[in-house]
Protein backbone atom coordinates (compact mmCIF):
# COMPACT_ATOMS: atom_id res chain seq x y z
CA UNK A 1 0.00 0.00 0.00
CA UNK A 2 1.49 3.26 -0.75
CA UNK A 3 2.12 6.21 1.60
CA UNK A 4 -0.96 8.06 0.20
CA UNK A 5 -3.28 5.02 0.32
CA UNK A 6 -2.03 4.73 4.22
CA UNK A 7 -2.74 8.22 5.03
CA UNK A 8 -6.14 8.52 3.39
CA UNK A 9 -7.14 5.31 5.89
CA UNK A 10 -6.00 6.49 8.90
CA UNK A 11 -7.63 10.30 8.29
CA UNK A 12 -11.09 8.30 7.58
CA UNK A 13 -10.55 7.07 10.87
CA UNK A 14 -9.75 9.63 12.47
CA UNK A 15 -12.77 11.46 10.64
CA UNK A 16 -15.03 9.00 11.89
CA UNK A 17 -14.15 9.16 15.73
CA UNK A 18 -14.22 13.06 15.77
CA UNK A 19 -17.76 13.55 13.81
CA UNK A 20 -19.71 10.34 15.28
CA UNK A 21 -22.96 11.65 15.91
CA UNK A 22 -22.02 14.86 14.07
CA UNK A 23 -25.26 15.48 12.08
CA UNK A 24 -23.39 17.75 10.12
CA UNK A 25 -20.68 15.65 8.74
CA UNK A 26 -21.27 13.58 5.91
CA UNK A 27 -19.02 10.57 4.19
CA UNK A 28 -20.85 10.38 0.46
CA UNK A 29 -18.20 7.69 -0.34
CA UNK A 30 -14.39 6.23 0.33
CA UNK A 31 -13.30 9.72 -0.63
CA UNK A 32 -16.00 12.24 -0.60
CA UNK A 33 -17.05 13.93 2.40
CA UNK A 34 -19.44 16.86 3.18
CA UNK A 35 -19.56 19.18 6.36
CA UNK A 36 -22.77 21.58 6.73
CA UNK A 37 -21.75 24.77 7.93
CA UNK A 38 -24.51 26.50 10.06
CA UNK A 39 -24.80 30.30 11.09
CA UNK A 40 -27.93 31.61 11.88
CA UNK A 41 -30.55 31.09 8.99
CA UNK A 42 -27.95 30.56 6.77
CA UNK A 43 -26.35 26.99 5.32
CA UNK A 44 -23.79 26.06 2.98
CA UNK A 45 -22.46 22.67 2.51
CA UNK A 46 -18.49 22.19 2.02
CA UNK A 47 -17.62 18.92 0.28
CA UNK A 48 -14.20 17.58 -0.19
CA UNK A 49 -12.96 15.32 -2.92
CA UNK A 50 -9.98 13.66 -2.15
CA UNK A 51 -7.48 12.15 -5.38
CA UNK A 52 -5.79 9.33 -5.53
CA UNK A 53 -2.44 11.11 -4.66
CA UNK A 54 -4.50 13.11 -1.42
CA UNK A 55 -3.04 13.93 0.77
CA UNK A 56 0.37 14.92 -1.49
CA UNK A 57 -1.73 16.40 -3.35
CA UNK A 58 -4.74 18.87 -2.63
CA UNK A 59 -8.02 17.66 -2.56
CA UNK A 60 -10.66 18.87 -4.90
CA UNK A 61 -13.22 21.28 -3.41
CA UNK A 62 -17.00 21.50 -4.19
CA UNK A 63 -19.46 24.06 -3.31
CA UNK A 64 -21.80 23.35 -6.80
CA UNK A 65 -24.11 21.10 -5.03
CA UNK A 66 -28.14 21.56 -5.53
CA UNK A 67 -27.89 22.33 -1.48
CA UNK A 68 -25.77 25.55 -2.14
CA UNK A 69 -27.86 27.11 -5.09
CA UNK A 70 -28.80 30.08 -2.45
CA UNK A 71 -25.05 31.62 -2.77
CA UNK A 72 -24.21 34.05 -4.69
CA UNK A 73 -21.14 33.23 -7.29
CA UNK A 74 -18.74 35.57 -5.25
CA UNK A 75 -19.48 34.32 -2.14
CA UNK A 76 -18.76 30.55 -3.70
CA UNK A 77 -15.49 31.69 -4.90
CA UNK A 78 -14.47 33.65 -1.77
CA UNK A 79 -15.21 30.12 0.31
CA UNK A 80 -12.67 27.99 -2.50
CA UNK A 81 -10.17 30.47 -2.54
CA UNK A 82 -10.12 30.97 1.58
CA UNK A 83 -10.22 27.20 2.23
CA UNK A 84 -7.73 26.36 -0.95
CA UNK A 85 -5.26 29.12 0.46
CA UNK A 86 -5.15 26.63 3.90
CA UNK A 87 -4.60 23.85 2.04
CA UNK A 88 -2.21 24.93 0.45
CA UNK A 89 -0.37 24.99 4.00
CA UNK A 90 -1.10 21.28 4.48
CA UNK A 91 0.26 19.86 1.43
CA UNK A 92 1.32 16.11 3.03
CA UNK A 93 -0.70 16.00 5.80
CA UNK A 94 -4.30 14.85 6.54
CA UNK A 95 -5.87 18.10 6.52
CA UNK A 96 -9.89 17.54 6.19
CA UNK A 97 -11.15 17.88 9.42
CA UNK A 98 -8.62 20.97 9.63
CA UNK A 99 -9.93 22.24 6.35
CA UNK A 100 -13.82 21.90 7.75
CA UNK A 101 -12.77 23.80 11.56
CA UNK A 102 -10.81 26.55 9.63
CA UNK A 103 -14.18 27.46 7.17
CA UNK A 104 -16.04 27.29 10.75
CA UNK A 105 -14.10 30.13 12.21
CA UNK A 106 -14.26 31.80 8.74
CA UNK A 107 -18.06 31.19 8.41
CA UNK A 108 -19.21 35.07 10.03
CA UNK A 109 -16.84 36.58 7.44
CA UNK A 110 -17.89 34.88 4.68
CA UNK A 111 -21.39 35.03 5.17
CA UNK A 112 -21.68 38.93 6.30
CA UNK A 113 -19.86 39.19 2.78
CA UNK A 114 -23.17 37.88 1.14
CA UNK A 115 -25.23 39.95 3.53
CA UNK A 116 -23.11 42.83 2.22
CA UNK A 117 -23.62 41.55 -1.22
CA UNK A 118 -27.53 40.91 -1.05
CA UNK A 119 -28.52 44.51 0.63
CA UNK A 120 -26.23 45.58 -2.51
CA UNK A 121 -28.20 43.89 -4.88
CA UNK A 122 -31.71 44.95 -3.36
CA UNK A 123 -30.58 48.68 -3.35
CA UNK A 124 -29.39 48.13 -7.15
CA UNK A 125 -32.81 47.13 -7.54
CA UNK A 126 -34.86 49.54 -5.25
CA UNK A 127 -32.77 52.21 -7.29
CA UNK A 128 -33.73 50.74 -10.72
CA UNK A 129 -37.95 50.79 -9.66
CA UNK A 130 -37.18 54.22 -8.51
CA UNK A 131 -35.86 55.07 -11.69
CA UNK A 132 -38.02 53.67 -13.62
CA UNK A 133 -41.31 55.30 -11.71
CA UNK A 134 -39.45 58.92 -12.07
CA UNK A 135 -39.64 58.08 -15.65
CA UNK A 136 -43.42 57.04 -15.62
CA UNK A 137 -44.58 60.26 -13.08
CA UNK A 138 -42.97 62.67 -15.69
CA UNK A 139 -45.37 62.44 -17.92
CA UNK A 140 -47.89 65.42 -18.12
CA UNK A 141 -51.74 65.35 -18.03
CA UNK A 142 -53.39 67.33 -20.87
CA UNK A 143 -54.78 70.43 -19.45
CA UNK A 144 -57.71 71.73 -19.57
CA UNK A 145 -59.23 75.50 -20.22
CA UNK A 146 -61.76 76.69 -18.09
CA UNK A 147 -64.39 76.22 -20.27
CA UNK A 148 -63.37 72.75 -20.79
CA UNK A 149 -63.51 72.16 -17.55
CA UNK A 150 -66.82 74.04 -16.78
CA UNK A 151 -68.72 71.57 -19.64
CA UNK A 152 -66.86 68.33 -18.20
CA UNK A 153 -68.30 69.58 -14.53
CA UNK A 154 -71.09 70.45 -16.25
CA UNK A 155 -71.80 66.98 -18.10
CA UNK A 156 -71.08 65.25 -15.01
CA UNK A 157 -74.06 67.30 -13.24
CA UNK A 158 -76.42 65.96 -15.63
CA UNK A 159 -75.55 62.64 -16.09
CA UNK A 160 -76.48 60.23 -18.29
CA UNK A 161 -78.48 61.23 -21.33
CA UNK A 162 -78.05 65.07 -20.72
CA UNK A 163 -80.53 64.69 -17.57
CA UNK A 164 -79.97 65.98 -14.57
CA UNK A 165 -79.70 63.18 -11.33
CA UNK A 166 -82.85 62.80 -9.67
CA UNK A 167 -83.81 64.87 -6.83
CA UNK A 168 -81.56 67.53 -8.06
CA UNK A 169 -84.04 70.54 -7.30
CA UNK A 170 -85.51 69.05 -4.64
CA UNK A 171 -85.04 70.58 -0.85
CA UNK A 172 -83.94 69.12 2.67
CA UNK A 173 -87.25 69.03 4.29
CA UNK A 174 -85.50 69.24 7.63
CA UNK A 175 -83.51 72.55 7.05
CA UNK A 176 -86.99 73.80 5.28
CA UNK A 177 -88.74 72.88 8.18
CA UNK A 178 -86.25 74.32 10.89
CA UNK A 179 -86.43 77.89 8.94
CA UNK A 180 -90.44 77.85 8.78
CA UNK A 181 -92.08 79.35 12.37
CA UNK A 182 -93.84 76.88 14.10
CA UNK A 183 -97.62 77.55 14.41
CA UNK A 184 -99.82 76.17 17.15
CA UNK A 185 -103.10 74.91 16.50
Amino acid sequence: MSDDAEQQADEVEVLKSIYDGDKNFKQVNDTTYQYKFTEGDKTFILEVIWGPRYPTEKPHLNLEIFYNQHLSAAVKEKIIKLVDAEAEQWMGSAMTYTLFEFLKEKMIEVLSQEATEVITAKVEKIAIQDQAESSKKTEKKEQLSKSQKRRAWDRAEMGRGGEKPRGWDWIDIVKHLSHVPHQPS
